[in-house]
Order: structure tokens, then C-alpha cells, then sequence
């Protein structure tokens, strides 16, 4: 009969933080070795899509790394997808791009007005001369 194995650390309970895997030893014995958690990649806060150029590691190997390899040189680079980026630096300028629009048609009507005013004016006193 084989010999039962137990967890060599924490609880005897097979939890998320306690997962092992067996291993056979040099020496020729099976034993549980402790499984890693495994590592969700990083993704896009817009687009939930994965981040090309980020490695894929749990948070307290990221902190480990160089700044280069944490993070891609770009303006957002490590929380945002390129096109994520791109479609935000679009509508932010059609954004602005319409409010110049908008005070461009509002200075136009206000000359419109102005002239409208003043063409009234004068058919006003035209009207008065002639009685």
C-alpha cells in the first residue's frame, strides 16, 4: 500500500492559496510540491483586451521588475491598449474641434443679428423722415 501524502505547509486544506502538485524527488520519492498561483494577464481598462508587450506576472513579481518591462512607452502604457488611446486622443480633439464650431456659428448669428438691427434702425427713420 502507498503512503498517504500531506501538505508540507499552511493548512491541510486544498484552498486557493494552498495548491500542490506532485513531484518525484531525486532520491526517488513522490512528494507534493507548492503550485504558484496562476496569473491572469494584464488587460485593457477600456477594451478588457490583452495588453501586448506586459509580461504576465502576480503583483509582487511586477514590483520586482524594471520600470521598462512594467510598463509600454506610450502615454497610459501598461493600463491602456493603443487603440484605446488613440480613440481617446480623437475624441477629445473632435470635442474641441466642435466647440470651436459652436463659437465660430455663435460670433456668426451675433453679426447676423447686429446687421439684421441695423438695417431695421434705418427703415425706422426712413419711415419717420418720410412722415
Amino acid at each position: 500500500m502507498v503512503t498517504r501524502l500531506s501538505f508540507r505547509r499552511h493548512v491541510s486544506w486544498n484552498t486557493r492559496s494552498n495548491k500542490n502538485r506532485l513531484v518525484k524527488t531525486p532520491g526517488g520519492r513522490v512528494t507534493y510540491l507548492v503550485a504558484r498561483k496562476k496569473v491572469n494577464a494584464p488587460k485593457c481598462g477600456d477594451t478588457k483586451k490583452r495588453l501586448q508587450g506586459m509580461p504576465q506576472a502576480r503583483p509582487a513579481e511586477m514590483r520586482r521588475l524594471k520600470q521598462r518591462q512594467r510598463k509600454v512607452a506610450r502615454a497610459y502604457g501598461g493600463t491602456l491598449s493603443a487603440r484605446a488611446v488613440r480613440t481617446r486622443i480623437v475624441r477629445a480633439f473632435l470635442i474641441e474641434e466642435q466647440r470651436c464650431v459652436k463659437a465660430v456659428l455663435l460670433a456668426k448669428e451675433r453679426e447676423q443679428r447686429k446687421e439684421e438691427e441695423a438695417a431695421a434702425k434705418k427703415a425706422a427713420k426712413k419711415s419717420k423722415a418720410k412722415k
